[in-house]
């Protein structure tokens, strides 16, 4: 009688967590909103021939929900870059980094987009989804064991929705672009399309797009993880950054925290690069404005002077030690580096384009939110 009950009330919570975890899934999201402050040709094309298009996008949770907002949304300041003028023949596009990280999110409880704090919608995603995490959780050997396994756990469908959604625009604007960065376990291109395995490490990891929709080359690993990525995400090697042969030019791509390391430009130098990018995620409120309290993540760049801890400003810090500071070393002429901003729970974003023109650092016109820049050379 007791089993009876007990294996009665077992199928009783489950038939009640089923219909919770299915609710709140089909919602219609929100049409995204580009929340656009600034669109600037940062200097005059004359009879250069060659651009570059930075998207410093204004991202929310509701535009990772559903894959066609995604797209959307990231569609949104493509078109605005075309109706300025600023997408030609020989047009590289950049997106900042984490820009699909996010898709995270995709197909789950619209809730989450409604929560206060990063893990509290972490966890409502793994009480919805307690099944397919739990798998997840006991294959993992990270030392975040929860953040692996989210991420194993979603990354298929993750992939899916970012390769589909790049792929297309680049093919339908007929420009090069370089998708930003996204975790994934074990990235691999095969004939131009994406593949994961669920199994495989995690990285943080950018593709550049051809106007044909294919990815050329390898991935583009982040080799220098930061401390919030080293308990869950593996690390690329330096000798292996793809330099990227494009009719604009020779293109290397540093993720974020790879532009603070001599090691990463080693590539760009070795195939004399003419063009450096350099996708980025800053967290938190007014952090280029805080005092610099060091690096922190893998090891120090060996170019820190250990004196500016507290002295420099963050943002000092990312223009004497990242890609304004490094670039000089190398033959490249042009470099840029992009931020994401938006409103994404309690994670805060700054950041403003660091653009590299000949040997000079170029005043940019700061956007509060989201931002369009274009670089001619």
């Amino acid at each position: 009688m007791i089993k009876r009950l007990l294996i009665s009330l077992f199928l009783l919570v489950i038939f009640v967590w089923l219909i919770w975890s299915s609710s709140g899934r089909k919602i219609q999201a929100p049409m995204p909103k580009p929340y656009l402050s600034m669109v600037q040709e940062i200097n005059p094309s004359d009879s250069l021939e060659r651009n570059i298009v930075g998207i410093q996008p204004f991202m929310d949770e509701h535009d990772y929900l559903q894959p066609d907002i995604f797209k959307r949304k990231i569609e949104l300041y493509l078109q605005i870059a075309r109706d300025s003028g600023f997408l030609k023949s020989n047009t590289l596009v950049l997106y900042p980094e984490y820009i699909g990280t996010w898709l995270v999110l995709q197909g789950e409880k619209h809730v989450l987009a409604e929560k206060k704090t990063l893990n509290e919608a972490m966890s409502t995603l793994v009480m919805s989804n307690i099944f397919d995490f739990s798998l997840a959780f006991f294959k993992t050997k990270e030392k975040d064991k929860a953040a692996a396994s989210i991420f194993r756990m979603k990354a298929k469908e993750m992939a899916k929705t970012y390769f589909e959604t790049f792929s297309s625009l680049a093919k339908d604007y007929q420009v090069y672009i370089t998708a930003g960065s996204i975790i994934l376990p074990q990235p691999a291109v095969i004939s131009g399309k994406l593949s994961v395995d669920p199994n495989g490490p995690l990285y943080n990891v950018s593709f550049l797009f051809d106007p044909e929709g294919n990815i050329m080359g390898s991935p583009i690993y982040k080799n220098f993880p930061v401390e919030s990525e080293l308990p869950f995400l593996s690390s690329g090697e330096s000798k292996d950054l793809p330099v990227f042969d494009l009719p604009m030019g020779k293109t290397s791509v540093l993720v974020c925290a790879d532009s603070w390391y001599e090691d990463a430009y080693l590539n760009t130098i070795e195939n004399r690069a003419e063009i450096v990018l350099v996708p980025s995620f800053c967290p938190g409120d007014s952090t280029m404005n805080s005092p610099w309290k060091g690096y922190s993540g893998s090891i120090t760049p060996t170019s820190i002077n250990e004196s500016d801890i507290n002295l420099l400003t963050e943002g000092e810090a990312w223009k004497k030690y990242a890609l304004p500071g490094k670039i000089s070393q190398t033959s490249a002429l042009v470099g840029l580096n992009i931020f994401l901003k938006g409103e994404l729970w309690d994670l805060g974003a700054d950041g403003q384009p660091l653009a590299y023109l000949r040997g000079d650092t170029l005043e940019i016109q700061a956007a509060e939110q989201a931002g369009i820049w274009s670089l001619n050379f």
